[in-house]
């Protein structure tokens, strides 16, 4: 098949438009790092070791974060001989108070008896609690009910306020058309030897049609949809156009994108979409849960980066290692915020397509 490359100021597949499909160069931890030495990690690496030791840790694990200034892991737990397993595997011990099961039961509380829109909760393993935040439209008795609930679990939990609202970031605008409204393209991918594209659910749910263009010839349809639940959708190309594994760097500049990853707490990370375009920032939580307006979405990943509507199904990235899809969040790009991503592994897990 034939593709032909889209003008770039017409924003699309490749990557400039609705896509978000930018990817970055190094992200700073690789770029301006020294070479890791038996003492140090690279993010990939503390990721990979995290997930090792919490499986043969078990209930003695409190989560895991990444210290990018020290290059190294460090591992919560309870007790000092987990302390000893964590120093031999080549991270850092940490003892807290809370074991992870305790969290966890914390969260099943809060889903249990707290399920409010407006609201979000992620275990926070620098606190070594589950922090709840609730955003400008959680009021009145909604309020007090989460105070509520939150009062009863102690100390495992911390209450802070969003001045923003939570909500998924979906706007009419210049960049993947359908039925009247915008996205951003997340990754090109391959199914079945077939060119496809990843984007948010919420899009999918709303669109089954896209364009590259308000009005425009179809590009793509929809194949698959998942939202709420989880937030990610799969257009498959109906148009001959290009379709590298490459995103636009908003600079005149490509870059591949070469696999997909996990995310790491304290990771660097950037973001790109078709209404802000390229923006970085940090990995506060993993597994995170938002309940919108919408319906409640779980298994997310919380950063700092912003993002504005049109910016949804954008690409969350790591160097060339694909990480999420833009998914919603409060706050923009000029008082910051903070926004959510559904995991890109679990998006191609699902629809057993791969990065290509």
């Amino acid at each position: 098949m034939k593709h032909r490359r889209i003008p770039r100021r017409r924003a699309v597949v490749a990557g400039a438009s609705v896509a978000a499909f930018a990817v970055a160069a190094l992200t700073l931890q690789n770029a301006n790092a020294a070479p890791a030495g038996p003492d140090t990690l690279s993010v990939t690496a503390a990721g990979e070791l995290a997930t090792g030791l919490t499986a043969s840790l078990g209930d003695d694990a409190a989560g895991s974060y990444y210290d990018a200034e020290a290059r190294k892991l460090v591992v919560n737990v309870v007790d000092r001989d987990a302390a000893e397993r964590v120093r031999d595997a080549g991270a850092e011990p940490r003892l807290v108070e809370h074991s992870l099961a305790r969290l966890d039961a914390a969260r099943a509380t809060l889903k249990a008896k707290a399920t409010i829109p407006g609201t979000s909760w992620a275990m926070d393993p620098r606190t070594n609690t589950v922090v709840v935040t609730a955003d400008r439209t959680v009021r009145g008795a909604g309020l007090a009910r989460l105070d509520k609930v939150a009062d009863s679990l102690g100390d495992r939990v911390q209450v802070r306020r969003s001045a923003g609202a939570f909500r998924p970031l979906i706007e009419g605008g210049d960049a993947i058309w359908g039925g009247g409204g915008r996205c951003s393209l997340g990754f090109n991918v391959v199914k079945d030897g077939q060119p496809y594209f990843l984007t948010a659910g919420h899009c999918t749910e709303s669109i089954s049609s896209w364009s590259e263009s308000q009005g425009g010839p179809e590009i793509g349809a929809n194949e698959g949809s998942s939202f709420p639940g989880d937030d990610y959708g799969l257009v498959k190309y109906t148009a001959e156009v290009e379709h590298p594994s490459a995103v636009d760097l908003y600079d005149g500049n490509t870059q591949a994108i070469a696999s997909a990853g996990e995310a790491t707490v304290g990771q660097q990370v950037q973001r790109s979409g078709s209404t802000t375009q390229v923006h970085d920032g940090e990995v506060t939580a993993l597994n995170a849960t938002v309940n919108y307006q919408e319906g409640t979405v779980e298994g997310l990943i919380q950063t700092t980066v912003c993002a504005e509507p049109g910016d949804s199904g954008g690409s969350l990235f790591a160097g060339d290692t694909a990480l999420g899809l833009t998914s919603g969040g409060s706050g923009d790009c000029s008082s910051g915020g903070e926004t959510f991503f559904q995991p890109v592994t679990e998006a191609l897990s699902a629809y057993g397509a791969e990065i290509g």
